[in-house]
């Protein structure tokens, strides 16, 4: 992805095959919402049309002074959300480790009690004032990205008799066109409730649990502050160009 202003032209190309064994599969009856959701027939794979491709874009400049600040971007002035204070930090690579610049991310989350600002959210947990639980960031040179938040609570959602959903975060990545973009969440090292939860059981491989996981980064905390945790998002790379004389293209 190319970053509005720079000179530098979009890779293009074939993507590597994507590991069906990676992701989970849509039909998992543990977690109720994927029955109705999964594909009753086969899977076509579709090429992004030009128009998809070329927009509609985002402008950098729509992004406000407090979008990536989640403890204030709601507070009243002087106030800020009540919970524990985290940074949230980490880079977007692609599958060959390199860094994607120039990427918009999206984030939302309950608030420390467990609780959305959502009319329809049925928790008994008190709503903060002062946390609207939502913000958004642009992705530096080298993929990097960073915000400020306070720690989500973990909630009970009615899919089984008492299943609780772990500590997360949602991320929203977009690429060159709102017609690309990857949806994914973000779980925090050491919660015992990442592997009771119906929707991480439907991912069958460990690893690809883990790559969800933040860990806990002493080494980015603010000291009296906030704890940091570290997560990178890697997207689907592009394969080379063929040569010749590499004739496996990357």
């Amino acid at each position: 992805m190319a970053e509005p202003g720079s000179n530098r032209a979009p890779e293009t190309g074939a993507f590597f095959q994507r590991d069906r064994q990676w992701h989970p599969a849509a039909f998992t009856p543990n977690y109720k919402s994927s029955v109705l959701r999964s594909p009753q027939k086969a899977l076509l794979s579709f090429d992004n049309t030009l128009s998809e491709l070329t927009g509609p874009v985002f402008g950098h400049a729509m992004l406000g002074e407090l979008d990536n600040d989640l403890i204030h971007n709601f507070a009243k002035a002087g106030e800020s959300a009540i919970g524990e204070r985290i940074i949230v930090h980490g880079r977007v690579l692609d599958e060959r480790g390199k860094g994607v610049p120039g990427v918009l991310l999206e984030f939302w989350q309950a608030n420390a009690g467990g609780r959305y600002r959502h009319k329809k959210d049925g928790y008994l947990a008190p709503l903060d004032p002062n946390f609207g639980g939502c913000g958004r960031t642009i992705t530096g040179e080298d993929g990097s990205y960073a915000f400020r938040t306070v720690r989500p609570g973990p909630y009970p959602w009615p899919n089984g008799p008492n299943d609780w959903r772990p500590a997360h975060i949602h991320f929203s990545v977009f690429g060159h066109g709102f017609a690309q973009r990857l949806i994914t969440q973000m779980y925090f090292e050491g919660d015992p409730l990442i592997w009771r939860c119906p929707i991480v059981g439907g991912i069958s491989n460990k690893e690809a649990v883990e790559a969800l996981i933040a860990a806990l980064d002493m080494q980015s905390t603010i000291p009296m502050d906030a704890l940091a945790y570290k997560f990178d998002i890697v997207l689907r790379g592009r394969r080379s160009t063929l040569f010749e004389n590499r004739p496996e293209g990357n």
